[in-house]
């Protein structure tokens, strides 16, 4: 690997990836709440519109981990700023679209920037002095959350007083000036020339969307459907002969020994009960609150005033990612980890058990923010110092990746409780949402236990000591040299 040369300044190249991050966060959520809207813009039905959000999924789910690897061997700069100019490219597509098929095929492109994350953390830990390493990626950790919350909250608003195709204008906008400011971003140094591995890279991306398309559409095709049952076998087989493929080739995609170590699969274990919680929670709360009174439940809220009562969430996944640095090393990555998932689920139980005020439903809804929040930044800081630079890419795109798939495990599971029954309003009854309320909170007791196995570092991403010690775990260094 070539030696490394700062040759710009690191506030500016950080201020870059804030935005970077920001926006490609904004968009995997910016969609949730209008898809009423899209039904009647292009007059589709409620399973139609939901492929809005799959072909996002299963787009990002394939680039997120395959431009990781890409930026970790040809240089992370010029793969961000093609992640950048794919979400550029979308959202005009999107802004432009005659018709619901090429708003679907503009949602695959913006799927692209799935590598946005992954890669901007490489960056921070190529051009960042070591004891700023974890504040740093703190900082994106928190930007990714609010950028996620950011775009449930602003897209109420910005249809009412903009028009729905704002939606997309906006994010292109920002994309747009991200994508030239990473001219001012130094190039990272590469890993070894040895190309892309492209037999396992296909079989990578081949389970992972048909995993993806089986838990997305489960609730949709009936999950003892054929489609769901033949979906999921295929993945498992073909996830088999990836991984046995992996072990074979010269250069794998992904470094299955790296996989192992303690700093990344308990970052992923975690994750995925994060994702599972997350994106469950912060899309069901809002058709909570939007349901009308007569049904026994619920505030009548409009979209806007549902996203003002998330916005207090969003602020508070923020403000700990500027936290989550000392916290680590005040605490420990293990404490802090399982504090953060704590939090979480005593935020579920209490909206489970109180949500009959919009002020209570805030209140826990930011407690809930900040216990994400935590666990999201802390994992992150984990997963970087648990590699080495040059597979930094590619172990965070798993970190994101499995956090997604068990967004859409979540998504699915909190649909099937909460439709399960409806009343004589028309609306689902009450105990649904409780019931999948007290769900999340379970996965978050669990994710808790997990944390436990989570190397207690306390000092996050300054230099590989979770490296040292995994290493000295598999015996390629001796225990004395990680004290």
């Amino acid at each position: 690997m070539t030696s490394r040369t700062r040759r710009g300044s690191p506030a500016l190249t950080l201020s870059v990836l804030t935005v970077a991050v920001f926006a490609f966060s904004a968009l995997q959520s910016l969609f949730v709440p209008v898809l009423p809207q899209i039904q009647q813009q292009y007059d589709v039905g409620q399973r139609g519109a939901t492929w809005i959000l799959t072909a996002y999924l299963l787009s990002a789910s394939v680039c997120t981990p395959l431009l990781g690897r890409v930026g970790d061997i040809v240089g992370k700069r010029r793969v961000l700023l093609l992640a950048l100019a794919a979400l550029t490219l979308g959202s005009l597509l999107a802004a432009l679209a005659p018709s619901f098929a090429v708003l679907v095929a503009a949602r695959v492109v913006q799927g692209i920037g799935g590598g946005v994350m992954p890669l901007a953390f490489g960056i921070v830990r190529d051009e960042i002095a070591g004891h700023r390493v974890g504040r740093a990626i703190g900082i994106l950790a928190a930007l990714g959350s609010l950028g996620y919350g950011a775009g449930l909250v602003a897209a109420g608003p910005v249809v009412d007083h903009l028009g729905f195709h704002w939606l997309f204008w906006l994010p292109m906008i920002v994309t747009a000036l991200a994508a030239a400011a990473t001219l001012f971003v130094p190039e990272s140094p590469r890993g070894a020339p040895s190309g892309l591995p492209y037999g396992p890279a296909l079989l990578l991306a081949l389970w992972l969307v048909l995993l993806l398309l089986a838990l997305s559409q489960g609730n949709v095709w009936g999950w003892t459907s054929a489609e769901v049952l033949g979906l999921l076998a295929a993945a498992l087989v073909i996830a088999a002969l990836w991984a046995l493929l992996e072990t074979r080739v010269a250069t794998p995609m992904i470094d299955l020994a790296l996989m192992r170590r303690r700093g990344v699969w308990t970052s992923n274990l975690v994750a995925t009960m994060l994702g599972f919680c997350m994106f469950a929670g912060y899309g069901f709360i809002p058709q909570l609150v939007q349901t009308p009174p007569e049904a026994g439940y619920g505030f009548g809220s409009t979209l806007t005033e549902s996203g003002r009562m998330l916005l207090p969430s969003t602020f508070a996944m923020f403000a700990v990612g500027f936290a989550t640095s000392w916290l680590v090393r005040t605490f420990g990555s293990r404490t802090a980890t399982a504090a953060g998932c704590v939090i979480g689920a005593l935020s579920f139980v209490a909206l489970a058990a109180l949500h009959d005020h919009p002020w209570q439903v805030t209140v826990f809804m930011t407690t809930l923010g900040a216990g994400l929040g935590t666990v999201f930044a802390t994992l992150a800081g984990v997963v970087v110092e648990a590699v080495p630079p040059d597979q930094t890419g590619v172990a965070s795109g798993m970190n994101a990746n499995v956090r997604t798939i068990g967004g859409s495990l979540g998504a699915a599971v909190m649909a099937g409780l909460v439709t399960a029954r409806h009343g004589t309003s028309g609306y689902p009854v009450e105990s649904g949402y409780v019931a999948g309320l007290v769900v999340l909170a379970a996965a978050l007791c669990l994710a808790a236990v997990a944390a436990l196995w989570v190397p207690d570092s306390h000092h996050q991403a300054t230099g590989g000591r979770l490296l040292d010690a995994d290493n000295a775990e598999l015996g390629l260094l001796p225990m004395s040299h990680t004290r």
